[in-house]
């Protein structure tokens, strides 16, 4: 048995990782690398493996870093089975068309400014009938239900509580009369979010392949998470302004429109008008319905009182183009949210560029930013930033709300990992820029428990 280290290692998109075992090798993840436009594509098209040495692929869940590049593997030739929960099945049969359609267009956007210069044109990194070709592809699974991925390497999936169908596949590799137990905790949830369950708290294990995302900061108090969104919408609104919200569509999106839908309902904030800009969100909010196996207590009661907790009556959906551009002439106070999550793509840098110089509005930022993402140089107040080649002065409001993030923070890892204490061998950590991984390595190292932050390209064999 090896495991080999190839994404979100020493950084925190493009999670790719393969468990080899008698031969065969087991693809865990295949993200999107985020960053520098330039730097992104070349990582993302050039894949540090041969696809069709693959055997089999574990997806731990839906989100674009940990599954945006599965086309791209299979356009190289992967053809076998494609192993997650069944919602994060669903939510890639939209997402993962997203994302293609995003390319597409980003790409024709940027294509007409590049002619009048007289550059290159630029492709997008795969094409519709890619997507469709890798979903046929996906087998869902459910919680908590071992199953064989390779004759001698058994996959239980057990609730990660980050997003809606993310798991923390729980591997038993059995090799030479033995069994050696791994678990890959990226990306790891909270306790206590609205709509989710709670992270499984898995007692047991020889090897943990963690994140370290958080592993340098504590996050916000969960309780006081709405009456801080209550202080942006009532201030922005008091002066006149909007509130422009970076969210992917996967989760965070339908966690504000739940904590709006609520501070509405106390009268804890004005009658603003909501606006989910963003076709994906549409379909993931209905995604969510069919899948109540991962809600919380409470979501639940909700949805049997026939209530919706998407507010999908008092907020307004938008698909089409043509009504995502009448949002740049409103003139009142309104709340949009729009993806990508990073301000890499999508909608978020037509709202940007339209509202990022008005001192009048506030960019509330609800997750996490990668280095070298537009998010990043915004949640950083730099002076100016660019946006489709073209600088624009940051002059609204920047406000973070860290209490919306879906990932564990150091307190939270480290109570998992003591948990976990007496079966562990390894602690390996991912998913996390270097202050962070390095913080989490220590704190986890007073503990007594060995640690390795490994290197892109590394390999550990027990």
């Amino acid at each position: 048995m090896k495991i080999k280290f190839l994404g979100a290692v020493r950084s925190v998109t493009g999670s790719m990782h393969i468990l080899e075992s008698q031969g065969e090798k087991i693809l865990i993840d295949c993200g999107l690398f985020q960053g520098r436009r330039k730097e992104a594509f070349e990582k993302n098209k050039s894949l540090p493996f041969d696809p069709e040495s693959i055997e089999r692929v574990v997806l731990s869940h839906a989100h674009i870093d940990h599954s945006g590049n599965i086309p791209s593997l299979v356009r190289n030739g992967y053809e076998n089975t494609i192993y997650s929960t069944f919602a994060t099945r669903d939510l890639c049969m939209v997402m993962l068309k997203d994302g293609a359609y995003i390319q597409r267009k980003d790409a024709e956007y940027l294509n007409r400014k590049r002619r009048k210069r007289g550059l290159p044109k630029i492709n997008p990194l795969y094409q519709a009938e890619d997507v469709e070709d890798a979903l046929s592809l996906f087998k869902g699974v459910g919680y908590e239900r071992g199953f064989f991925v390779t004759s001698n390497v058994k996959v239980t999936f057990y609730d990660a509580g980050h997003i809606l169908g993310s798991s923390l596949p729980f591997f038993e590799i059995f090799e030479n009369g033995k069994k050696t137990k791994l678990l890959y905790a990226v990306d790891l949830g909270r306790k206590n979010l609205p709509i989710l369950k709670d992270p499984y708290q898995v007692e047991d294990t020889d090897y943990l392949i963690l994140e370290s995302t958080y592993g340098d900061r504590l996050h916000d108090d969960i309780e006081g998470m709405q009456d801080k969104l209550a202080e942006v919408v009532n201030k922005t609104h008091s002066r006149g302004g909007k509130i422009i919200i970076p969210a992917f569509s996967l989760e965070r999106t339908q966690e504000i429109i739940y904590s709006l839908r609520e501070l509405e309902d106390k009268e804890k904030i004005p009658e603003i008008p909501v606006f989910v800009d963003s076709p994906l969100a549409v379909s993931i909010t209905q995604v969510f319905r069919l899948h109540p196996e991962c809600f919380d207590e409470e979501t639940n009661k909700i949805l049997a009182e026939q209530e919706n907790p998407f507010g999908l009556e008092k907020i307004t959906y938008i698909r089409e183009t043509e009504q995502s551009k009448k949002l740049n002439r409103i003139k009142e106070p309104c709340v949009i949210i729009s993806a990508s999550g990073m301000c890499e793509s999508g909608r978020i840098l037509h709202h940007l560029k339209n509202n990022i110089q008005n001192p009048q509005n506030t960019i509330l930022i609800v997750g996490f930013m990668a280095e070298n993402t537009l998010g990043r140089r915004i949640l950083n107040r730099v002076p100016k930033v660019k946006i489709f080649d073209e600088e624009y002065q940051l002059k609204a409001d920047v406000v973070k709300l860290d209490a919306f993030s879906a990932h564990a923070d150091q307190e939270e890892l480290l109570e998992y990992v003591f948990r976990i204490k007496k079966s562990l061998k390894k602690v390996f950590l991912v998913h996390g820029e270097e202050k962070a991984s390095f913080t989490l390595a220590q704190k986890i190292k007073e503990k007594g428990v060995e640690v390795i932050r490994p290197e892109p390209g590394d390999e550990f064999s027990p």
